[in-house]
């Protein structure tokens, strides 16, 4: 992944000297609540949810020329809490127990847009992106940690809207998510930072976003 997510900034700096428009987004927003679940069993499970909260980053745009197609990669933020309530088998004996991890969640993806201009003010677009989140975890309980990476994808809807020539506000839909494959996952519970439940939960994310947009043509 971490190969992929150079194979990336490389192609943007590449393409950027033959494209029409470099542009720099930035972000900050709100991510709504996710409730989350992996029972591997009756005594091996957690169950709980992803707080929401704030949102923030950046993305380096480029359009390919005589298109309003245009390809971006972009970094997000968020720094939450998930309350997990989880059995991790013998364990403790087994014990059910509730605990309020520390989560923060890194995305990068390489975001696909298409834009529909209306007027020289409104540019509405619609986008889908793919890449990956690296998330780490603590157990505030006995201060264990543990980080895992896993596929993620987005979709997402909204418009610029261009204040000068060069600047504008970005106001954006978004919902993302990070796919959590078996034998792997965000581990909640006492070892590390949790339990090892040997089964997923894929986590989607709500959120809106609002921010600037610069252009620099080229």
């Amino acid at each position: 992944m971490k190969k992929l997510a150079l194979l990336f900034v490389l192609a943007l700096i590449a393409g950027a000297s033959y494209s029409q428009e470099l542009r720099l987004n930035t972000y900050a927003g709100y991510v709504f609540d996710d409730k989350v679940n992996s029972y591997y069993s009756s005594t091996s499970y957690y169950d709980g949810k992803i707080k929401g909260g704030f949102r923030w980053g950046a993305g380096l745009e480029y359009q390919l020329p005589n298109t309003t197609k245009a390809f971006e990669l972009q970094y997000l933020r968020q720094d939450t809490s998930a309350p997990i309530v989880y059995q991790d088998g013998g364990i403790l004996g087994g014990q059910i127990q509730e605990t309020d991890f520390d989560l923060a969640a890194n995305w990068i993806l390489l975001n696909g847009t298409n834009y529909f201009p209306v007027s020289e003010v409104a540019e509405p677009f619609f986008g889908f992106g793919i890449g990956m989140v690296i998330s780490d975890i603590t157990n505030p309980d006995n201060g264990n940690n543990d980080s895992a990476t896993k596929f993620a994808w987005s979709l997402r809807g909204g418009s610029n809207f261009w204040l000068a020539e060069k600047v504008g506000i970005r106001i954006q839909a978004s919902l993302m998510s990070a796919v959590q494959g078996a034998g792997g996952g965000l581990y909640f519970g006492t070892g590390g930072a949790g339990a090892g439940v040997s089964t997923y939960s894929t986590i989607y994310q709500f959120g809106f976003d609002g921010g600037l947009v610069f252009r620099f043509p080229q």
